[in-house]
């Protein structure tokens, strides 16, 4: 990477900034996940040699200007393993991985010295992942429900709050209750140990999948797909659901 940002290297290479490369970080990332979720491990070791290529470019920039270099990065990483796992590498007793949890905000709240339990989720994250992660902070200092039937009536509270205000067709308080019921809806997603961004996402290509069917289906039979009825294209819709189960 030196190389490639030295004055014989890649004229693209030597032109990216912090602020330029942030699009390709998030881009990677994604790519990872997709070679997971589809087990293609021989792509996963391809992608994340792509992931891992963003740190070290941020590194070489940082060094470049005189910040810090790459092994200052994994020595901060180290360090930071070390101090956040004193049940390994001390003398503190943790058994479960919920104490764990606890344990390791508590540390990072203590040690960041941030404001609030909830600092620390960036507010560029995806809004179903961000609110998972407040949620889960929140939880680590005990305001949370300990069972499941409250979290069950407000998503019923909340869907009538919604209802109500649909009635009222008033877009800033039907985005505001909607944005309040799919808060509830992760809640839910906590309690039963499912990240709600993963399930959102793997919702989407499922119908993505299925769409897709049903537009070859179309294809087939030399039919326009804008020019189908919806009762024909969910009669579709079923055949292929019913072939998956």
């Amino acid at each position: 990477m030196a190389r490639l940002r030295g004055a014989d290297g890649c004229p693209w290479d030597r032109e990216q900034t912090h602020e330029s490369l942030k699009p390709y970080l998030l881009e990677e990332a994604y790519e990872v996940l997709e070679t997971i979720d589809e087990g293609q491990y021989e792509g996963l070791k391809e992608e994340l040699g792509d992931l891992i290529l963003q740190p070290v470019f941020h590194a070489q920039i940082a060094s470049e200007a005189g910040r810090f270099d790459m092994n200052d990065v994994v020595e901060t990483l180290n360090a930071k393993l070390i101090r956040r796992h004193p049940h390994v590498f001390g003398d503190v007793e943790i058994h479960t991985a919920e104490e764990q949890k606890i344990h390791w905000e508590t540390l990072k709240h203590q040690k960041e010295g941030k404001r609030s339990v909830i600092d620390g989720v960036p507010r560029t994250a995806p809004a179903l992942l961000r609110a998972w992660r407040v949620q889960q902070k929140a939880s680590t200092v005990g305001f949370d429900w300990n069972r499941i039937e409250p979290v069950w009536d407000k998503i019923r509270e909340e869907t009538e709050e919604l209802t109500r205000e649909i009635d009222s067709n008033e877009p800033a308080r039907m985005e505001e209750e909607l944005g309040d019921l799919l808060f509830a809806l992760v809640n839910l997603a906590r309690f039963i140990r499912v990240n709600p961004e993963e399930a959102l996402r793997k919702a989407v290509d499922k119908f993505s999948g299925r769409f897709r069917q049903i537009e070859e289906t179309l294809i087939r039979q030399g039919r326009d797909i804008r020019q189908t009825p919806l009762e024909e294209m969910d009669a579709i819709w079923n055949q292929i659901k019913e072939g998956e189960s």
